[in-house]
């Protein structure tokens, strides 16, 4: 049975869709079926893998009930992974979820017939901690926030952590905190390194011993529609997420 983890943190440009794109490349290549599920209304993670962000059906059309899953998921240029794509109107699930009672667990609902299909199935979660982001948390098995190691790293950490409690409690009792992932991390600078210092005295037993530095090869491959790994496969970019992804894996 599959994995489901959400990558998530209400703080916006900290590395959330960036790690979920390259992670998910990284399991699949080392031969472990991945489905990428992007649910961000803007869509970063469908258009960097290649994916047009008008494609449907999407995420959107499984959360209103009108196909299932596996009828949205498409296939990349990567082999054994494929994506549950987010286009613009996934914008809209955002006030109809708050309508409706009990859709925190729809995405739960309409992703467990994939765990058999897949081994891990990573979520893409929007800078926010609205009805998108709890779908995902109901779903997950377990959590990976990303914290860019820059000044406000901390900020806003423990409303996240005081969330997953939450979660825990009313809808998702399975749910775990796989790690804290630092991210854009420049070591040349005393401001990475103090934060690092910082988050992990913080979070001792929470924190991955990978650290995702600050690369332009990371920046770019965007833009090209393609995870850093095939950007540039042997970029220190690529070389973190590889570490990432053995974290993961060695972790179950």
């Amino acid at each position: 049975m599959g994995t489901i983890y959400a990558i998530a943190n209400q703080k916006g440009g900290v590395g959330k869709t960036t790690t979920a794109v390259n992670v998910a490349a990284c399991v699949a290549e080392a031969g472990y079926p991945t489905l990428l599920v992007d649910i961000d209304a803007q869509a970063n993670a469908t258009v960097a893998l290649g994916v047009d962000k008008t494609t449907e059906p999407s995420v959107y059309d499984v959360l209103r009930g009108d196909v299932e899953a596996a009828a949205a998921v498409v296939g990349t240029d990567i082999e054994g992974l494929s994506l549950l794509p987010a286009n613009p109107d996934l914008a809209a699930a955002t006030v109809e979820l708050a309508r409706e009672d009990g859709s925190e667990t729809r995405l739960r609902d309409a992703l467990e017939p994939l765990r058999d299909r897949f081994r891990f199935l990573l979520l893409d979660c929007p800078p926010s901690l609205g009805p998108l982001t709890i779908n995902a948390l109901a779903a997950a098995d377990r959590v990976i926030v990303p914290v860019q190691t820059e000044y406000f790293a901390l900020e806003g950490l423990a409303g996240l952590l005081d969330t997953l409690k939450l979660i825990q409690r009313r809808l998702n009792p399975r749910l775990a905190i796989a790690g804290m992932l630092l991210t854009m991390h420049d070591s040349r600078t005393r401001l990475s390194n103090d934060v690092e210092r910082e988050v992990r005295q913080h979070f001792p037993d929470l924190v991955f011993d990978t650290v995702i530095p600050r690369n332009v090869r990371i920046s770019e491959a965007p833009s090209y529609g393609v995870p850093v790994i095939h950007h540039d496969p042997h970029s220190s970019g690529s070389s973190a997420y590889f570490d990432l992804a053995k974290e993961m894996v060695a972790r179950g």
